[in-house]
């Protein structure tokens, strides 16, 4: 089904690292799935400690802990708990970030299910998302070759782009991993704050549609 250029837009705020990110993930895509071609939906990034050197302290890694068991209990999604058993580990997103920027650049359409990919990669596979090798393997299985992933990857066109995007995220006031942002006439409109299961997610998107918010 062709969208016509009035198809509504939504934007998801996300992060590869995000563990409600990760849960929410799936929410979105069953979203896109049942809208197909009433819907549009982007794939934008927020910065989460994007350029964090240090590693992580211990009560950063017990708040990191709790979260993950959060994220779980809601969602029944797999975690690799061992990632807590890493020392001196920098939790660093900017990677992750950039190489979904070069995937959504290479593979527009498959930007949600390189999303996926990832959140799986990290969280229920215990890899680690910093390390270009690893990065390379994702694209790889979406048919993106090792020298042209990295050419993108390593480029600074790409860094600036990256840099371009954190700001515009935070320009919208997206302080939340995830949330969701409606197109409309009036602007960008925050419609969803942090996770939520798909009918609440449905219900917020057709209350502003059917009050005749659409794109322009």
């Amino acid at each position: 089904m062709v969208q016509s250029p009035n198809t509504p837009t939504i934007f998801y705020i996300t992060n590869p690292m995000c563990a409600w990110c990760y849960g929410f993930t799936y929410v979105v895509r069953r979203l896109a799935a049942l809208w197909q071609g009433r819907l549009q939906v982007q794939v934008q990034l927020g910065n989460l400690q994007a350029y964090n050197t240090e590693p992580l302290k211990r009560e950063e890694r017990e708040r990191l802990a709790t979260n993950w068991h959060w994220v779980q209990q809601r969602t029944h999604l797999p975690f690799d708990f061992r990632f807590f058993l890493q020392k001196n580990y920098v939790f660093s997103t900017e990677p992750a970030c950039r190489a979904l920027l070069c995937m959504r650049l290479l593979r527009p359409v498959l930007t949600l299910e390189v999303l996926r990919a990832m959140h799986s990669a990290f969280f229920a596979d215990g890899q680690d998302l910093t390390d270009t090798a690893v990065l390379v393997k994702i694209a790889g299985l979406f048919g993106v070759s090792e020298n042209l992933f990295l050419a993108l990857f390593e480029s600074d066109e790409v860094m600036q782009q990256l840099d371009d995007e954190f700001e515009a995220t935070a320009a919208l006031g997206a302080t939340n991993f995830p949330s969701v942002y409606l197109r409309t006439r009036q602007g960008t409109e925050l419609i969803s704050k942090g996770f939520c299961q798909l009918p609440e997610l449905e219900t917020r998107l057709l209350e502003r549609l059917r009050q005749g918010v659409v794109v322009l």
